[in-house]
């Protein structure tokens, strides 16, 4: 099953208390240290569109893509809903081969996006397609599943429990390890309530997720041509240890 096949119609309210305005504020402020004359900006991986509204609240102009047809439809229908100093698109791809023939000041893979390139072949494509829409001197900002953080502190069942007005969404996360892949799979199933009708549905994917370690990026920046302007915890200003399970990079074209 593709990822986020049925899932995207729930993660809204899966991820409704993810903090979109302090992370993308935090990407603003590495646009403005690393490229402040940056206009345009691509978001690989960019799910429904939560951060790219509000780049392109704060002006710039956004093209979002994602492999994702439901990730895709909702953005678009919440495109509409929007009063935007700048302009936004989405467009349904996958971000190992895509080819928009269009240059962009910044491009972004955010929420471990580069994770789920659990191959060394897609992980590398994925980079490349980075270099190969952006702008010479434009920046790359991406985040991923930190590896020494990672294997300091495993993953573990966990069960989210959201609600809407018409629904209840009970979420149940089953990490399963592939040590010598540095891959975890995480198997998701999900009892979704109607509220009005009071009937149940359930729904399983399992998304597999790569641990990465800098060493081993080092080579991937190397190979795609990029230069490492910044490396830190996500959504702080240090360096990551044992305890950081997500790191942040900034590369340069």
């Amino acid at each position: 099953m593709p990822v986020f096949k049925d899932y995207a119609a729930y993660y809204n309210l899966l991820y409704k208390d993810k903090e979109y305005d302090k992370e993308a504020n935090y990407i603003i402020n590495f646009i403005q240290c690393f490229h402040e004359t940056a206009e345009t900006i691509l978001n690989l991986g960019c799910g429904t569109g939560k951060h790219d509204y509000i780049f392109a609240e704060k002006g710039y102009d956004v093209t979002g893509v994602d492999m994702s047809a439901g990730m895709i439809d909702i953005a678009k229908e919440s495109a509409k809903e929007r009063n935007l100093k700048g302009s936004v698109d989405f467009v349904e791809g996958d971000i190992r081969e895509i080819k928009l023939n269009r240059e962009y000041d910044v491009v972004l893979a955010l929420f471990h996006v580069m994770s789920y390139q659990t191959s060394n072949e897609d992980l590398l494509s994925a980079f490349e397609t980075a270099y190969t829409h952006l702008k010479p001197g434009g920046i790359l900002i991406f985040d991923c599943w930190y590896g020494p953080g990672v294997l300091s502190d495993p993953p573990v069942v966990r069960v989210k429990h959201l609600e809407n007005e018409n629904l209840e969404v009970k979420r149940i996360a089953q990490p399963q390890s592939h040590p010598n892949e540095n891959v975890i799979d995480v198997n998701y199933t999900m009892i979704i309530k109607e509220k009005k009708t009071g009937q149940y549905s359930e729904i399983t994917e399992k998304h597999r997720m790569r641990y990465l370690f800098k060493p081993e990026l080092d080579l991937y920046f190397e190979k795609a041509n990029f230069n490492l302007l910044h490396f830190s915890e996500w959504l702080k200003e240090e360096e990551p240890g044992l305890n950081s399970w997500n790191a942040c990079f900034v590369l340069k074209k």
